[in-house]
């Protein structure tokens, strides 16, 4: 408490040290009789969540919040009682984080709490009632942040199960929130801590991959800093140099996403990484200048954050170079005020003297809070709600204009018919085409930054089309245009919606070579009759991809595994190419491989003692490669019906190799009138990468039809 005081007493006057300590008085007196499974008072728990919201330089009233954030909840203090102890705006700010009615999983530490879990829909209720408190008062989740990140450094305390489903809560709502506000410091630190409990494994394996590097890395970052300062120096930039901390977390990240390129570990380009602070904007293009003439730097690894801020108001200059023997540093550069705005986000606009206001600057930046409240108006259940902010706010975010010049954020991944959605819910109905920079693109086109998207519409009332629910087509990204697809659908006629879902759905498992069993679907979806569920298809309710999967999963756990399937090994250092296992020398895991590139752009892989090889190709073919990791996959056999063109073998195996699927052989039947049939054998994860792969080939130009063929 002590130094809870002490924090506040640098930012905060006197006055206010008087109201947090009576604060604390009535919190340590609420909670008198209770602790905590570790054995410590339960006031230990308030007082370090102050510490926290203290730590930001939160105002006199989120603290004093901060301390009491618990005693309505587990003392049954009425909030009439606190509004006449502290306040109006106190006491409602405690009601805000209260009325969440808490997850079971949030209660941490508390003897009197049960191990039960609660349903999926309660706990989606309670984290509905959370964003929408937040989107009313942000300091409400301000202090939620603070309260779950104590509890998450408790976490250990906590039987197992509930240490996963808390973890994996965080990871999934209250780390994007913490990014989405700005807030990194706190970001990363619920990114790591949920990560300890989620994969322990792998955590441990990144700690001491980066512990065994550690002094190597800190004796580089020393000689670095210290060359760079000297430079800075000469120029007269005055600057605060220092190594950037890893984060566990993004580390893992980033080596799943190096590991699918074909990329090792030691390519990671900020795993030696070094942040620079400066006075001013001018001085950090001055820094950059510096380090650029210092050391050489790397492609397409440069990015002006300053000119271009990100969503969450984040500034910074990051540029990578080589080191004097080759290593590839990340170097951040930017001010002191970039920094504690990076570092603390939302929580750094605050306005001490204003009562705790937010300033205009910031408050147009939240825009998408207010969001929130519309969505919650239109949803259908809170279930859906979740989803709406998890896809469309918690994000990445990409910007796009109207034809009027209009700014529209959205997630990143977003199409012309998000886009159509977002500008208005009947422009999305009646959309027929649309256009990006002047020019027809398709529905699934991949908004960039900076598009301008103009969308065609018709005046006939046609509605959606069905398709646009469908993930594996890539039509929509956002959850809200999903489910204003769906309440279109919804709003149609029962009949319509069975004679339609059965349609789609004959369809869909005929693709997957299984046929219709009406009895089976029923008991293991758990429905009333068969119809039920060509209704919920039928008006886009029920996503049909994911439907047809469960059915054909339950399929194959009753059937004999196929016997051709077998261990298979990715293969790195392929880039996106397709590769094929030579017949000439057969290679194994254990034997070294090389690559050699055909005409048509394809590798076929060889052993590297292989005779054949070393005779009849030229050496500018020959690449190397190396194993990857091991899967078990499954052989599937294709059909595929086309209209013959030049280049279309090209794209099916290009749009095959995009879901990094090995191709076994491949047949093309010529059928006259323009037709041909294509069969290919392909190795795959999955039922589910099979559908995946179905909606890639199906969007190529000129496919009539891709079904499995048994």
């Amino acid at each position: 408490m002590e130094l809870l005081l002490s924090k506040l007493n640098s930012y905060l006057p006197e006055s206010s040290i008087s109201k947090i300590r009576q604060a604390y008085t009535f919190a340590s007196t609420a909670h008198r009789n209770q602790s905590r499974l570790s054995g410590e008072p339960y006031i230990e728990h308030p007082v370090q969540t102050a510490l926290l919201l203290a730590d930001l330089k939160l105002d006199v009233s989120t603290v004093m919040a901060g301390l009491l954030h618990d005693v309505m909840e587990d003392c049954q203090v009425p909030f009439t009682t606190l509004e006449a102890a502290f306040g109006s705006e106190v006491a409602k700010l405690v009601d805000g984080v209260t009325k969440l009615a808490k997850l079971d999983s949030e209660a941490i530490g508390q003897s009197d709490k049960t191990s039960a879990h609660i349903a999926n829909p309660t706990r989606a209720e309670n984290l509905q009632k959370m964003l929408i408190s937040m989107a009313e008062d942000v300091r409400v989740v301000l202090i939620k942040l603070a309260d779950r990140l104590h509890n998450m450094n408790t976490l250990k305390y906590l039987p197992e199960d509930r240490q996963q489903a808390i973890a994996r809560e965080t990871l999934d709502i209250y780390s994007p929130l913490a990014h989405r506000l700005g807030m990194g410091d706190i970001k990363w630190k619920l990114e790591d801590l949920s990560f300890h409990y989620i994969n322990p494994e792998r955590y441990k394996t990144i700690s001491k991959l980066l512990a065994s590097k550690r002094k190597e890395r800190e004796l580089y970052i020393a000689t670095i800093t210290s060359l760079l300062n000297d430079s800075l120096n000469a120029h007269e930039i005055e600057s605060d140099i220092s190594g950037r901390p890893k984060h566990i977390y993004s580390i893992h990240q980033k080596m799943n996403r190096y590991a699918s390129q074909g990329k090792d570990f030691s390519e990671i380009y900020d795993l030696f990484a070094v942040r620079v602070l400066v006075k001013e904007v001018p001085e950090c293009y001055r820094a950059l200048g510096v380090v650029h003439s210092l050391w050489q730097y790397i492609p397409n690894q440069f990015d002006d954050y300053i000119a271009n801020p990100k969503e969450n108001m984040y500034q910074s200059l990051h540029t990578s170079v080589r080191g004097q023997d080759g290593t590839p540093i990340e170097i951040q550069i930017r001010t002191f005020k970039m920094h504690e705005l990076a570092e603390y986000g939302v929580a750094a606009h605050w306005d001490y003297k204003e009562n705790g206001l937010l300033d205009q600057k910031l408050d147009s930046k939240l825009t998408w809070m207010r969001q929130i409240l519309e969505w919650q108006t239109n949803s259908s259940g809170a279930e859906e709600f979740v989803e709406t902010v998890k896809s469309d706010i918690f994000g990445d975010q990409v910007f796009v204009y109207t034809p009027k010049g209009e700014i529209k954020e959205l997630p990143l991944g977003s199409t012309p018919v998000d886009f159509a959605y977002r500008v208005h819910t009947d422009l999305g109905h009646r959309s027929v085409a649309a256009k990006a920079n002047g020019k027809l693109v398709p529905f699934n086109y991949i908004l960039q930054n900076g598009d301008t998207i103009e969308v065609l519409t018709t005046d006939l009332a046609r509605g959606p089309s069905i398709d646009w629910l469908n993930p594996n087509l890539g039509y929509t990204r956002t959850a809200s245009a999903r489910e204003k697809i769906r309440q279109w659908f919804r709003k149609e006629k029962r009949g319509i919606h069975i004679e339609r879902g059965k349609e789609l759905l004959t369809k869909e498992l005929r693709k997957l070579g299984i046929p219709m069993d009406e009895k089976e679907a029923i008991k293991l979806l758990k429905l009333r009759d068969f119809d039920e569920l060509l209704a919920k298809i039928g008006s886009g309710e029920t996503n049909l991809p994911e439907i047809s999967l469960q059915l054909a999963a339950a399929q194959e756990k009753t059937s004999k595994s196929d016997p051709e399937a077998k261990a298979q090994f990715n293969i790195l250092g392929a880039g996106d190419l397709v590769t094929t296992l030579s017949s000439c020398c057969n290679p194994q895991p254990e034997d070294s491989i090389i690559g050699c590139i055909s005409d048509e752009g394809t590798i076929l892989v060889h052993s590297e003692k292989c005779s054949v090889l070393a005779k009849n190709e030229d050496p500018k073919k020959i690449i190397t490669l190396r194993w990857g990791t091991s899967e078990n996959l499954q052989p599937v056999r294709l059909e595929i019906t086309a209209w013959d063109r030049v280049g279309l073998l090209r794209d099916i195996t290009s749009s095959i190799s995009s879901e990094r699927v090995n191709i076994s052989s491949v047949i093309t039947n010529q059928q006259g009138e323009g037709k041909t049939i294509i069969e290919s054998t392909v190795f795959i994860t999955g039922i589910n990468q099979l559908s995946k792969l179905f909606g890639n080939i199906e969007s190529i130009k000129g496919i009539i039809a891709v079904k499995r063929k048994t």
